[in-house]
């Protein structure tokens, strides 16, 4: 039986709402404008732990015909700012009631919260922390997820992020990398888990620099120390792809998707160690061929630096490695990290220029010092080092540097050398 809206609109409290729950069975549901609102969960998953650590709570509306309806529609219905913050308190008050009653006692409980609420500031939700009283739900198992957006008071924001922290909750950025999101938004608020928007695996999954990009911003947000959640994955690709960017949770149709029976979200075993045995596989497979250019041109390398030791010139020195078709260009550097005369450029290093990058081209003089394969060298010579792929600054391709540290006259220096990453690849 559906009941009548509260009259007191202005700051629905915890006792206002309480008319509002009925109970249906194991679970509860709530009445809202002639509809049945009810809970449904969707699990959340530790890639480390191969596990369930959470569930988000979603809400679900049906009609009289007990037809779904749209939550879409359902947000649309409210009539004013009151009633749409009543609407996302009943919709958190049902969700918790729902959460407190189900076996899992040991995991988060993800709860969306209404933009409204957040632009209010923590005044127009300490309603929350009388729920949490209420209930006896421990606050440290709730995460409050707040959706990124436009908003003229970011002290009001955060002040909003310090209650709920306060409060003993976790705190997330929701749809992180979509609209008008921005690092500056993570390093004021300090949230505790980051929610990746799907759009972005969804470039990832067609675009191989955006699955670049995507790993990059994921290191990004572990070094401001957040843990990161991947939403959205709906195939075992797109699960590949999470596990590796080297995100920590992930959640989309491919493990779960949510539902309302929420006893049997429990049993909702995800096959980790399957996709983790396949990452291994495929990795192992992606490293091999690095750690074959070790194999391959340690030869090179040690013609060349005898040559180098004997007085040949750096031309004579490294002819046979710039006839391979894979190098790009051979340059000497001093234990100081900077470059030693000219840069050799081979053929196959002149072909991949771009004169819009000419700029770069000239090192004499550069220093090196910065770049990892150069301390790595100096640090350990007499041993051929090697990158992994990465952007080369002297012409914006994609490189792989060798480079191995030796004593000339008693003096260290290093030979370098990259190599094209996609030496069959025609720039555009």
């Amino acid at each position: 039986m559906s009941r009548r809206l509260p009259e007191k609109l202005t700051a629905p409290e915890v006792d206002l709402l309480s008319p509002m729950l009925n109970r249906d069975g194991d679970t509860w549901t709530a009445d809202f404008r002639g509809l049945t609102l009810r809970t449904a969960l969707q699990p959340i998953y530790s890639i480390s732990h191969k596990r369930i650590v959470g569930y988000e709570a979603l809400i679900r509306a049906f009609d009289t015909d007990n037809s779904a309806v749209l939550p879409l529609h359902l947000f649309q219905l409210p009539a004013s700012e009151a009633e749409n913050l009543l609407l996302d308190r009943l919709c958190r008050y049902l969700h918790i009631r729902n959460y407190s009653g189900i076996r899992d006692q040991l995991n988060w409980l993800f709860l969306n919260v209404s933009p409204q609420v957040v632009t209010s500031g923590s005044q127009a939700d300490s309603f929350f922390g009388q729920l949490l009283a209420k209930t006896g739900l421990p606050p440290h198992r709730i995460v409050m997820e707040i959706v990124e957006q436009p908003t003229d008071d970011a002290e009001r924001l955060r002040e909003t992020v310090a209650y709920y922290k306060k409060l003993g909750c976790l705190t997330a950025i929701d749809d992180f990398g979509a609209g008008h999101s921005n690092f500056e938004r993570i390093w004021n608020l300090s949230p505790d888990i980051v929610k990746l928007d799907r759009q972005l695996l969804t470039r990832a999954t067609d675009d191989h620099k955006a699955r670049q990009i995507l790993n990059g911003i994921v290191s990004l947000l572990h070094q401001s120390g957040c843990l990161v959640l991947l939403e959205g994955v709906e195939t075992r690709d797109q699960a590949m792809i999470a596990i590796d960017a080297g995100v920590d949770f992930v959640q989309g149709f491919y493990f779960r998707r949510p539902s309302t029976d929420l006893d049997q979200l429990s049993h909702s075993p995800a096959d980790f160690d399957h996709l983790l045995q396949e990452y291994k596989t495929r990795n192992q497979v992606t490293l091999d061929p690095t750690r074959q250019l070790v194999d391959f041109f340690s030869g090179f390398f040690d013609h060349a630096i005898t040559k180098l030791r004997s007085g040949m010139s750096m031309q004579q020195s490294c002819l046979e490695l710039l006839n391979h078709p894979a190098v790009s260009r051979c340059y000497l550097v001093d234990d100081k990290g900077v470059q030693m005369d000219d840069t050799l450029v081979s053929d196959a290093g002149t072909r991949s220029m771009d004169p819009r990058f000419k700029p770069l081209e000239s090192t004499s003089s550069a220093d090196w010092f910065r770049q990892q394969f150069l301390r790595q060298a100096l640090a350990q010579p007499e041993s051929l080092h090697v990158t992994a792929p990465y952007l080369c600054v002297t012409g914006a391709y994609m490189c792989v540097t060798l480079s191995l540290g030796y004593y000339q006259d008693g003096k260290l220096q290093v030979l370098c050398c990259d190599i094209l990453a996609n030496p069959t690849e025609q720039r555009s």
